[in-house]
């Protein structure tokens, strides 16, 4: 799941032509937290993808949804 939520964040991100720093002050988390969520590293809280997802734009489900990838 957290590769999942990290693809995800990453194509979402790249798809609206932001940088992890402009995601940063858009969300209020870390640019290092935020490489370490794009990177699968991180295992987000709820509370943390609904924040990503407001600075993105985007619904939490977009996060979670599956990306046609490997299985988790």
């Amino acid at each position: 799941m957290k590769r999942l939520i990290g693809r995800n964040f990453a194509r979402l991100r790249r798809a609206q032509g932001l940088t992890q720093e402009q995601v940063a002050e858009l969300s209020g988390l870390s640019q290092q937290y935020l490489s370490g969520l794009e990177s699968g590293r991180r295992n987000p809280t709820l509370i943390t993808i609904y924040q990503v997802a407001v600075a993105l734009g985007v619904s939490h489900v977009d996060l979670v949804a599956p990306d046609g990838g490997e299985q988790e």
